[in-house]
């Protein structure tokens, strides 16, 4: 029996999770990513605190396709630009890739909900690129900070503001405080630890908004004890020229302003169709995770809208639904006579604001403080792929409870590339 062609585009928790467990006797497998790698999102805010190096947080695609629950899958480098729905073609910048069966999981990048000129000065943290620069630009503020002795220099070097307060934007803010109770004195003996400004802005009523209200509140608090400012009900109309414009017209300088606020799926252009992305840039899917309208199509992870009684605004967008998804699809594409819809399993969330703090939600029982701290770390340390990196990171957080310091301060940026051309330039 002549196998379907069965492209994935993505290769975070929802793409693998097919490929892993579809029935490769059926499916010739392509995972196509614009990344050579895996990443872990949650982690990304520890790369841009120096907590972790971004080699540990990562894990190239081919050697995890080499697996034996891979075996018979091949991966693609490539940015996909567009989707043929007539001719069933997969468009990257390097090739037409053509399928029988596509599953979208691309995910999603940063929202900024219009605002362009945002959108050219904030630093953001959805990438490992992007987590990289982010550590750069911090430790050069701490770096220029120590040599000016101009006071309004120095302030707008040391303020740094964070914009969103779900779990990204408390985890990093909370990274910031500890950076500014522990790290400075110790690295930095020339910057006074009040010099040194964390805002975490949330244009909501609390942090953690799908957490629960017990978790907000331990979350703030815990933001407070490591210094950071926390203002609710306040939304960010600007930032041009270190000036960081407030909705009421307040303003501060700042030099580095950090973007968690918000996301929306990978945009493709979809020819042929008629078919578009609802709203936040998701595909609209029914309880298969197929793509309403488009045949053979389906979408999962974050950039699938699936809407029911339970979820009516669509499922969260975190890992466990993308995991969930991916293998309820690898069930049904392989089993089509017995296909079963999705029915997310709520395992419970969580978010760290540092040593020792932490909170965490599932079902009716709340943690918080070291305990949920301990947990967080399990989770995370399992979910990451590869055993070297479990073991590298699992050093590296022992190290750093233990000495509360790190050995990766370091600012690595890329050197200039010499002129050349690429394949299709």
């Amino acid at each position: 029996m002549q196998k379907k062609r069965l492209v994935i585009i993505g290769g975070g928790f929802a793409g693998l999770n097919v490929a892993k467990n579809i029935d490769k006797t059926l499916y010739d497998v392509t995972v196509v990513d614009r990344h050579n790698y895996h990443s872990f999102p949650p982690l990304f805010y520890q790369v841009a605190s120096s907590g972790l190096e971004p080699a540990s947080i990562s894990f190239p695609l081919r050697r995890e396709l080499t697996r034996r629950c891979y075996r018979g899958c091949r991966y693609h480098m490539g940015d996909v630009r567009a989707i043929d729905a007539s001719a069933k073609l997969v468009r990257t910048q390097y090739e037409d890739i053509p399928y029988d069966v596509l599953v979208i999981a691309a995910g999603t990048t940063n929202n900024f909900f219009g605002n362009t000129e945002l959108e050219k000065h904030v630093y953001t943290l959805k990438s490992t690129p992007q987590a990289i620069r982010c550590r750069n630009e911090i430790l050069d503020r701490l770096e220029r900070a120590s040599l000016t002795a101009d006071a309004g220099a120095r302030r707008r070097l040391l303020t740094f503001a964070v914009i969103g307060g779900g779990p990204t934007g408390v985890e990093i803010a909370g990274a910031l405080g500890e950076l500014k109770r522990f790290v400075l004195k110790k690295e930095y003996p020339g910057i006074k630890e009040n010099e040194v400004k964390v805002i975490l802005i949330e244009g909501t009523d609390r942090l953690l908004r799908t957490m629960s209200a017990r978790s907000s509140a331990d979350a703030a608090k815990a933001l407070d004890q490591l210094g950071v400012e926390v203002r609710l009900h306040t939304m960010t109309k600007s930032y041009t020229k270190g000036i960081v414009e407030l909705e009421g017209g307040e303003t501060f300088a700042a030099d580095t302003v950090i973007w968690t606020a918000g996301v929306q799926g990978v945009a493709f252009d979809l020819e042929n169709t008629d078919v578009k992305p609802s709203f936040g840039g998701r595909f609209d899917v029914d309880e298969y995770n197929a793509v309403r309208g488009l045949d053979d199509v389906y979408a999962i992870g974050d950039i699938a809208l699936h809407m029911d009684e339970k979820y009516p605004k669509g499922h969260p967008q975190v890992a466990q639904v993308a995991i969930q998804q991916g293998r309820t699809l690898a069930r049904n594409l392989s089993r089509p006579d017995s296909r079963k819809p999705f029915e997310y399993h709520d395992k419970g969330s969580m978010a760290t604001i540092g040593r020792n703090r932490a909170v965490v939600d599932m079902g009716k029982m709340h943690l918080s403080g070291r305990l949920a701290w301990m947990a967080w770390m399990f989770i995370h340390l399992i979910s990451l792929l590869g055993m070297r990196n479990k073991i590298v990171v699992l050093v590296n957080w022992t190290y750093s409870y233990f000495t509360f310091s790190s050995g990766l301060r370091l600012m690595l940026r890329p050197g200039k590339y010499p002129v050349r051309s690429y394949w299709n330039d």
